[in-house]
C-alpha cells in the first residue's frame, strides 16, 4: 500500500493525538481519526475539481494544519504534491508552476485578495487558484479561479499505488537550472521506515517541528516519519527561538530535528527551566561542528545524532546511532541507515577503507532519476545504480562516513542548497557590471554564506548595497550575498576558466577577519 504505515496509523480510527498546532489562547489538537476524516473530505474536493493521477498540485502554504491535510490528500488522490516556499519571488513561482504544469496552486487565506506573487504566477500559467484555511474546525478549500480545470470532469476518489509519484521537489543543479526530483510513495515509505528504525520512534514519541514542510528534511524526518510511527507532531507556523522551549515543554515533546543553525540559535538563549526529558536531538542538512555537538549534549543532557541526507534520497541516508545501539562520533554523519553507502572513485570502483572518494548510495528510498533530464541522470548514477551525491568523503574502520569536501559547487547555507551558477546568471542581468562569480564563504552561524565577486563596466559606479538589493529584488531572501567584492578583474586559469574555490580562497585570504562571520 502507498505510504502504508502512515495509512495504517490513519485508518486505525485512533483518538490519539496526531497533530498539535500551538496557538493562543488554545492550541489546535487533532486526533488521527479527525486527521483521516479531514484528508478524505479534502481528497473528495480535489476529485470533484477533476484532479486525476499524475496532476501536480503546488502548495504554497506555511507550516500549518492546512499544509498537512492538503499535502496528504493530494498524494492519496494519486496526484503529485509540489510544495513551494511561500517566500519565493514571482519569477521563482512561475518557474516551478510552469515546470510541472501545475493544475492548481493552493494558497493561504487572503492571498487571492492581495493579488500576491503566487497568484500572478498561477494566473500566467493558467493554473487554478485556491485558498485553504480553517473556519472554526472545518477545513475549507475555496477555489478562486478555475484556470485549466474549468472544463475538467469530476474524478473518482483514488487509492494511491506504490509506484505513483507522490512528491516532486526541486534541487539546485550545477547548471543553475533547478532539477525536479520525483519521489514515489515507495521512496517515501522506505525513508519513513528507515527513520523510524534509526531512532526507534513509537507512538510514545512527540516531536517539535522546526524545519519548513516545503523541504524534505521537515517533511520526512520532522513530520511523516514520526506520524507514521503513531507519534505526535507539534507544528508551529515557523521556528521561533523565543517560543520554542515554551511550546516544547507545554506540549511534552521529547525530540526534535534541525539544521545546525537552529541548534546554535537555541544555544545562545537560556536553557529551558525545567529542563525537559529529551530522548535525542537530531542534526541534519548541513555539517555540525564538534563544538556545537558538545555544547548541545552538555546543555540539554541528550544524545546528539548527526545525520546525512539529500532530496534525491527522500532525505535520510546515514545517521549516528542511539547510545544503546551503537556509537555517535562528532564530525561523522554516521553509518548507512537502510541504504547501501559506498565510497567510489571516478570509474565507479569502491576505494579502500580510509581513502577519499565520492559518497554514493543505493536503496529503495532513492529516486529513479530526475524528471525529463537525461543528461543529469547519466551524470548522477553509476552503471550499478548508485547515486553520486557530489560529496567527497571516506569511511573509518567502523564504517562511519566522514564528509571531507564538496565535489559539486553548491552553496549550503544552513541547509538551503544554492546554485552559484544561478546567481551568476542573475547577476549577468545587472546593467552596471561586466562579470560576476558567486561562491561559498564560511559562516559560523550558517556553515556557508554567499560571496560574490563582480567587475564593474568601465566608468560605472557599483556598490555592495546596490548588488545585494538587486539580488534580493529578484530571488528569495536566503540567496542574498553576505559579502560582495568589487574587483578590477576576476582571476582565471590559463585557459580562461573561473575556479570558484580559488577565487574564494584568494579573496578570503586577503580579507579573512570580515569574511569569517
Amino acid at each position: 500500500m502507498a505510504m502504508s504505515t502512515l495509512s495504517t496509523s490513519l485508518s486505525a480510527s485512533s483518538s490519539a493525538t496526531a497533530v498539535i498546532v500551538p496557538s493562543k489562547p488554545t492550541a489546535l489538537s487533532v486526533s488521527f481519526e479527525q486527521l483521516a476524516d479531514d484528508i478524505l473530505v479534502f481528497q473528495k474536493q480535489l476529485a470533484q475539481l477533476g484532479i486525476p493521477s499524475g496532476d501536480a498540485v503546488s502548495i504554497a502554504l506555511p507550516n500549518s494544519y492546512e499544509f498537512i491535510v492538503s499535502f496528504l490528500a493530494t498524494t492519496f488522490q494519486r496526484a503529485i504534491a509540489a510544495p513551494l516556499n511561500p517566500a519565493y519571488k514571482q519569477s521563482e513561482f512561475e518557474f516551478y508552476i510552469e515546470d510541472l504544469s501545475s493544475a492548481v496552486v493552493i494558497l493561504p487565506q487572503g492571498a487571492y485578495a492581495d493579488d500576491g506573487l503566487a497568484v500572478k504566477a498561477a494566473r500566467k500559467h493558467n493554473a487554478a487558484i485556491a485558498e485553504c484555511y480553517l473556519n472554526g474546525t472545518n477545513l475549507i478549500l475555496d477555489v478562486k479561479e478555475q484556470g485549466k480545470l474549468a472544463r475538467r470532469q469530476p474524478q473518482p476518489v483514488a487509492r494511491a499505488q506504490p509506484e505513483d509519484v507522490a512528491l516532486i521537489l526541486h534541487t539546485s543543479g550545477t547548471t543553475g537550472r533547478p532539477k525536479a526530483v520525483p519521489l514515489t510513495h515507495r521512496n517515501l515509505t522506505r525513508t519513513m521506515q528507515n527513520i523510524r528504525n534509526t531512532y526507534e520512534l513509537t507512538h510514545q514519541d512527540r516531536t517539535m517541528l522546526v524545519m519548513p514542510l516545503f523541504h524534505v528534511h521537515g517533511l520526512l524526518a520532522g513530520f511523516l516519519a514520526p506520524l507514521s510511527a503513531g507519534g505526535s507532531v507539534i507544528v508551529p507556523d515557523r521556528f521561533s527561538a523565543r517560543t520554542f522551549w515554551d511550546d516544547f515543554l507545554e506540549h511534552q515533546a521529547n525530540w526534535y530535528t534541525a539544521v545546525p543553525t537552529i541548534h546554535q540559535i537555541l544555544l545562545k538563549g537560556a536553557p529551558p527551566n525545567p529542563k525537559p526529558k529529551i530522548r535525542f536531538i537530531r542534526s541534519c542538512s548541513s555539517p555540525l561542528a564538534p563544538k556545537t555537538f558538545r555544547e548541545l549534549e552538555e546543555t540539554y543532557g541528550a544524545p546528539v545524532l548527526e545525520a546525512y541526507a539529500m532530496t534525491e534520497a527522500a532525505h535520510q541516508m546515514c545517521s549516528n546511532q542511539l547510545p544503546h545501539t551503537g556509537k555517535r562520533k562528532p564530525g561523522s554523519v554516521g553509518i548507512g541507515q537502510g541504504v547501501e553507502v559506498k565510497i567510489l572513485d571516478d570509474d565507479g570502483n569502491e576505494v579502500p577503507q580510509g581513502k577519499e572518494g565520492e559518497i554514493c548510495v543505493r536503496g529503495e528510498n532513492v529516486t529513479k532519476g530526475y524528471l525529463k533530464n537525461d543528461k543529469a541522470n547519466k551524470e548522477a548514477f553509476t552503471k550499478t545504480g548508485f547515486f553520486r551525491t557530489g560529496d567527497q568523503g571516506k569511511k573509518d574502520e567502523d564504517g562511519y562516513v566522514y564528509i571531507t569536501g564538496r565535489i559539486k559547487e553548491l552553496i549550503n547555507r544552513g541547509g538551503e542548497k544554492i546554485s552559484p551558477i544561478e546567481l551568476d546568471h542573475l547577476l549577468a542581468g545587472y546593467p552596471e557590471i561586466s562579470e560576476a562569480v558567486a561562491f561559498a564563504i564560511p559562516s559560523e552561524l550558517y556553515g556557508q554564506e554567499i560571496g560574490v565577486a563582480v567587475v564593474p563596466k568601465a566608468d560605472r559606479d557599483v556598490t555592495e548595497q546596490g548588488i545585494t538589493e538587486f539580488v534580493v529584488s529578484r530571488t528569495a531572501i536566503f540567496k542574498k550575498p553576505q559579502r560582495v567584492w568589487i574587483l578590477k578583474e576576476i582571476p582565471k586559469t590559463a585557459t580562461g576558466k573561473v575556479q570558484r574555490r580559488k577565487v574564494a580562497e584568494s579573496l578570503l585570504a586577503k580579507d579573512e577577519p570580515r569574511a569569517r562571520l
